[in-house]
């Protein structure tokens, strides 16, 4: 039974779709399928969570994984001690991965599992989190979800409204947006498309609701990359790292919090 579930797991994985393969499995998942059995292309999902783990102590806690894809986050965070996940998901085959790795994984009252794609008007009406984490989905607005007929200035203002309607949701919120609308780099959210630009638009569009408490950035190390806080030196845009290395990491807290 469990050699047919991992089967599975590994059909799901590499079934191809647009966010497909887009997340290195957990520590304890690759152990059981094995990262040499699917095709992985990882967005360096183990420097980002070290940089999150730095600053969060995530044990006890509730958290939402907005845009979970295949379930790195959640499952790592299950693994350091959270109490509860809240997963969503748009895409059915990733929920569906969720959904079969928790059960071999045997957490599934760890994790609940949501096959849709998050609604910032519905889905928080009547819970809240201690943590939130809505990592490289706003930029997705307009495209994977929301109208598809709007303006890309009318992006920026959804995805500013989005943010700020989690501020009573949640004590943390960690995020990451991309700097090209829908993925495609002929809509770039931004004029010269830096770092700067997008610390200072969401600076300026989340001052009434947020405090960014942290922002990291990736740069690298003999190692291979690794995520510190910004800094002069680090905000400038390096093209040789990438578009998604040069997105930063944002820790926010609701700004009625910020001086706890």
């Amino acid at each position: 039974m469990i050699v047919a579930k991992i089967n599975e797991l590994k059909t799901l994985y590499s079934q191809s779709s647009k966010h497909s393969n887009y997340q290195i499995l957990s520590k304890r998942l690759s152990l059981i399928i094995g990262n040499n059995k699917i095709k992985i292309k990882s967005r360096y999902e183990v420097e980002r969570l070290k940089y999150i783990l730095k600053y969060l102590n995530v044990n006890k806690k509730t958290i939402a994984d907005i845009g979970g894809n295949t379930g790195f986050f959640s499952f790592e965070l299950i693994d350091s001690g959270a109490e509860k996940i809240y997963y969503y998901e748009g895409n059915k085959t990733h929920a569906d991965f969720v959904s079969l790795a928790a059960n071999v994984l045997n957490i599934e009252n760890k994790i609940e599992v949501a096959n849709k794609y998050f609604s910032f008007e519905n889905d928080i009406i009547n819970k809240e989190y201690d943590i939130i984490l809505l990592l490289n989905v706003l930029h997705h607005v307009g495209d994977d979800f929301g109208n598809e007929g709007i303006s890309i200035e009318m992006a920026k203002q959804n995805i500013i409204k989005q943010l700020n309607s989690l501020a009573d949701k949640t004590s943390i919120l960690i995020f990451q947006l991309g700097f090209n609308w829908k993925g495609n780099r002929n809509l770039g959210l931004f004029k010269e498309g830096t770092k700067k630009e997008m610390i200072d638009f969401i600076s300026e569009g989340v001052k009434n609701y947020w405090t960014i408490t942290k922002i990291g950035i990736a740069e690298p190390v003999k190692e291979g990359i690794e995520y510190f806080d910004i800094n002069d030196k680090n905000v400038i845009r390096n093209d040789q790292l990438g578009e998604f290395l040069n997105r930063p990491i944002f820790i926010l807290k609701p700004a009625k919090q910020s001086h706890v």
